[in-house]
């Protein structure tokens, strides 16, 4: 059984692991208010956006936009893929980045010339010791998202796709739905489909409208901003998301240490008092000897005087 000294080494310990799960949920928690202030000050932007070109569609039902697909089999349309997998920088998340791995393998194991493109260190450090492939020029951290980062994120990808050297690109991210865990989603990024944009309640004027210096011109300059809004609430999304799972993560690790504590005081308190009544034995053993040695030396002392 452990000494008393180790226990309450061990509650010192334990009480130092305790101050840094909380400190990082308080962290956790403040990243992901500052990104949802963030996210909300640019989402009626995007919003209106995609309503324009819903919009757009209801003067011209028919395009032939590069960035648009018609409804065809997949296998008859698409033979090379692309995912953009959001993962974090580090650990401490739960399940998070796990799962996203697990659906981007998924997807991979489906269609095995999938290109590759890992946002976050967490993931780019899992396909490296697994040793799969992935676009390893492509770097963003997961850390801050920003607008910028979703501009620079969206032009490689749409260089990837204006190249030809795509046909398809998916985006692999985790939805953030409050305190709950989040959900881990697959969405196709390009091509686009005209009913994402089709808004039922939207009043069309009946008149006619003319679009210079055409339609496809006026896609070709909606498009990319959209698809950058769209990778943009992806990324808050996911951050949300990460910063929610490890919140959870340290507020379980505080609780377990909690237990801990109160398992590691009770042993160090029963040591205690244990070594405190052993004393208090030994003291009184000691006192019973020295009347037991004091008794007969008076004895004698009495006897010589007589």
């Amino acid at each position: 059984m452990a000494g008393a000294s180790e226990i309450k080494s061990r509650i010192a310990g334990v009480c130092e692991t305790k101050k840094i799960t909380d400190a990082m949920y308080m962290i956790s928690s403040a990243k992901m208010r500052r990104a949802l202030r963030d996210l909300e000050e640019t989402t009626p932007y995007f919003q209106t956006l995609a309503e324009k070109i819903g919009e757009l569609f209801s003067y011209i039902p028919q395009t032939k936009n590069r960035y648009f697909s018609v409804s065809v089999p997949e296998e008859q349309l698409h033979r090379t893929h692309g995912i953009l997998l959001i993962t974090a920088d580090k650990g401490l998340a739960g399940a998070y980045n796990q799962e996203a791995i697990r659906v981007c393998e998924a997807y991979m194991a489906r269609h095995p010339q999938t290109t590759v493109f890992i946002l976050g260190e967490y993931g780019r450090q899992y396909f490296l010791n697994q040793n799969l492939p992935f676009v390893q020029e492509f770097q963003y951290s997961a850390l801050h998202p920003s607008l910028t980062d979703a501009r620079k994120i969206c032009a490689d990808l749409l260089e990837y796709y204006d190249d030809e050297r795509l046909d398809e690109i998916n985006i692999i991210y985790t939805d953030y739905i409050g305190k709950k865990p989040g959900e881990c989603k697959k969405i196709t990024l390009l091509p686009l489909t005209q009913t994402r944009f089709h808004a039922a309640d939207s009043v069309i004027d009946a008149a006619e409208k003319e679009f210079l210096p055409s339609p496809d011109a006026v896609l070709d300059g909606i498009v990319p901003s959209y698809l950058m809004g769209f990778i943009y609430g992806c990324l808050v999304e996911s951050f949300c998301s990460e910063q929610q799972a490890r919140m959870t993560a340290m507020k379980s690790a505080g609780d377990n240490a909690e237990e801990m504590l109160k398992t590691l005081r009770v042993q160090y308190n029963k040591i205690r008092q244990a070594e405190i009544t052993n004393e208090m034995i030994e003291i009184t053993a000691g006192v019973r000897a020295l009347k037991r040695r004091r008794k007969p030396a008076a004895g004698d002392m009495c006897h010589e005087d007589e």
